[in-house]
């Protein structure tokens, strides 16, 4: 059996709905709707709060403040996108992974002795956009010695049992651009050490491309309204003669099973870590500043739950989080995916804005008790972002329904546990002879 083409998966969808879907926030009129403050904490409010390019760089901001010795281990959860990974490695640090539980914390239980002897600090994510009580995780923290970053890339909003989202960190690291139209933006904030870092101001091809990004992406999908079919000409003009892969801007190919991962150089260079010392762009800050936050929290809650209420019961899948918590204003809606090698690859192939995390980083071990394996597979992250309307999100639902309904397509399973242990054998041992970039420490 053979995926379907990108030809005939776009003939499979409907006329009227060939329009693209946007994988992320987009600028138009409606942004500047709703309340200008959200209902729910959120990273910003943090009493230590300093603007970077990306969650990414502020990854790398947060480790190199905590002066950790060069070499000095991480811990890095098993579940994880590389850009988790990169900063850790662009550090001079070795990350060391732990397998995540069914709840997505860290499975603490199953760190050794060697482990926790040997980490300075333990990166631990709030997936999906669902906050987690972090209370068990800085209690081991403080027993032990090391430093939690709360990753909140995922989660900018939020709290858990009373307590706001980025408050259990040392530091906790953010991701505007998930959240807001902005072309770059993270924070790196603390409620409980200063921030001294201050990145450098960018040049200015850097803050003209901030801006005219943010306005290509929206002229992709027809806004902002009446200024669109000008806006669209102009781009026109700016992209002719650019070969098509490259006006895919950041659009990978969707992944097939059984494809060679890329080794640990390979990975640190799709990351992109070129610009973690500098500050973000003037359009993007400006941007974070103006736009209102209450209209994104509520429809972003609203769009997860509708995509709750449609899925319900779809056999084949079930929800990762059964119900969404009041505080939460999610990035994404999981969906546990039976066959999902074949469905995930249909719906990207449809364009459809769903990914998962199947890149795994070289040296990442199987573990006992561990979700992460599993989750990378099975679990395809469904956008559930302000800037996709009910129709789109039936559209996604009614794509993924016709995908799940058509086993006679399935593929042989490739990602065996076995399959993924020899992968990152081959992909460390790649990147012994590819080593990646000398780090600059703190002094």
């Amino acid at each position: 059996m053979t995926f379907p083409t990108a030809a005939a998966a776009a003939r499979a969808t409907p006329p009227a709905a060939s329009a693209p879907l946007p994988k992320g926030p987009v600028l138009g009129w409606r942004s500047l709707a709703g309340a200008q403050a959200a209902a729910l904490p959120w990273v910003g409010s943090l009493p230590h709060c300093v603007p970077t390019t990306s969650g990414r760089a502020a990854l790398y901001q947060a480790l190199r403040a905590l002066q950790l010795r060069p070499g000095q281990t991480v811990l890095v959860p098993s579940y994880h996108c590389p850009t988790m990974v990169a900063p850790v490695v662009c550090a001079g640090l070795e990350p060391s992974f732990v397998a995540v539980g069914p709840d997505g914390l860290p499975r603490l239980d199953l760190v050794s002795r060697a482990q926790r002897e040997a980490a300075g600090a333990i990166i631990v994510a709030h997936y999906f956009g669902v906050v987690r009580n972090l209370d068990p995780v800085r209690r081991w923290c403080d027993d032990h010695g090391i430093a939690l970053i709360e990753d909140c890339a995922h989660a900018l909003f939020g709290a858990a049992d009373g307590t706001p989202v980025g408050r259990w960190g040392d530091f906790c690291t953010a991701s505007i651009s998930k959240f807001l139209p902005v072309s770059e933006m993270g924070l790196l904030a603390s409620a409980r050490r200063p921030v001294a870092w201050q990145g450098q101001a960018p040049g200015a091809r850097a803050q003209v491309k901030g801006a005219v990004d943010v306005f290509e992406q929206a002229c992709r999908h027809g806004r902002p309204a009446v200024l669109a079919p000008l806006l669209r000409g102009l781009f026109h003009l700016k992209n002719r003669g650019l070969h098509p892969a490259r006006l895919a801007a950041g659009e990978p190919p969707p992944s097939r099973p059984g494809d060679d991962e890329p080794s640990a150089a390979q990975m640190l260079t799709d990351c992109d870590m070129g610009r973690i010392e500098q500050a973000p762009v003037l359009a993007a800050r400006l941007i974070h500043g103006l736009l209102p936050r209450g209209r994104l929290v509520a429809r972003r809650q609203r769009n997860f739950d509708l995509y709750a209420r449609l899925l319900h019961g779809l056999a084949g899948t079930h929800p990762l989080v059964p119900a969404r918590p009041a505080e939460s204003a999610p990035y994404v809606y999981p969906l546990w995916v039976d066959d999902a090698d074949r469905v995930y690859h249909a719906l990207r192939l449809l364009g459809m804005p769903v990914f998962r995390w199947d890149r795994i980083w070289p040296g990442t071990p199987a573990l006992a008790g561990d979700m992460g394996p599993q989750w990378s597979r099975h679990v395809l992250q469904l956008l559930c972002h302000q800037d996709l309307s009910s129709a789109d999100i039936r559209r996604v639902v009614d794509q993924l329904r016709t995908a799940v309904g058509h086993p006679a397509a399935r593929r042989p399973t490739h990602n065996s546990p076995a399959r993924l242990r020899s992968r990152a054998r081959t992909a460390k041992a790649a990147c012994r002879h590819n080593p990646p970039p000398t780090p600059q420490h703190p002094p």
